[in-house]
């Protein structure tokens, strides 16, 4: 492997709990059930749009700009106080001890995206961040390709790791394997759906180099 791609949100971050939050409170003003940690992680998809409609939410209440809008003025301060994952940074270091370079690809908008990777003094550990010029959350898959494309490199020589089963659509998309990470967003379940190699924890990323 040449490369590492690393989704951010559920992958690098553990904001699964905050993002529960947040759902349940758009799902409480609606007057809506609210989730556990169970069935949201069921339900969790892209794009955002379709999860908020399976998640219960009434996007004629509420329109999915406006929620949008909302959402990332309540995220990102609170998002501060989420952890990275356990041995994520160290992982990241024997990647690049190894001679590999690494990137983040996630479907933040980008300035949002780079704020938080300095807030937990990461960001410098990173060879590139790539994200969305947009705060909607839709696909990363053209900013993938594009950068593989710009840069020459080649695919078959990247690795991403992600926590959705969106990020396995990303890796097939640009031709990278995939290795998806059970401590995300998504429930093992869904993600056995996949038929990819799944870990519990990021270090064991190593393995697969």
């Amino acid at each position: 492997m040449q490369w590492v791609f690393f989704d951010f949100n559920g992958t690098i971050l553990d904001d699964v709990d905050l993002c529960l939050e947040l759902l349940n409170d758009i799902l409480i003003k609606q007057g809506s059930k609210t989730l556990t940690k169970e069935e949201y992680k069921n339900v969790f998809c892209f794009p955002v749009k379709k999860y908020y409609e399976l998640a219960g939410v009434d996007l004629k209440k509420d329109s999915f700009e406006d929620l949008s809008q909302w959402f990332i003025a309540e995220y990102q301060p609170a998002s501060y106080r989420c952890c990275l994952f356990p041995n994520l940074v160290s992982t990241v270091l024997e990647l690049k001890n190894r001679g590999i370079k690494v990137a983040v690809l996630s479907a933040s908008q980008i300035d949002n995206l780079i704020d938080q990777l300095k807030q937990f003094k990461i960001y410098d550990l990173f060879d590139a961040v790539l994200g969305l010029d947009n705060i909607h959350a839709t696909s990363k898959i053209e900013v993938g390709k594009k950068f593989i494309e710009d840069n020459n490199i080649d695919s078959k020589e990247v690795l991403f790791v992600g926590d959705t089963n969106h990020d396995k659509e990303v890796a097939d998309a640009i031709g990278a394997q995939a290795v998806l990470f059970s401590g995300g967003h998504q429930s093992l379940e869904v993600l056995k759906k996949e038929k990819t190699p799944i870990i519990a924890d990021i270090k064991k990323i190593l393995k697969f180099i």
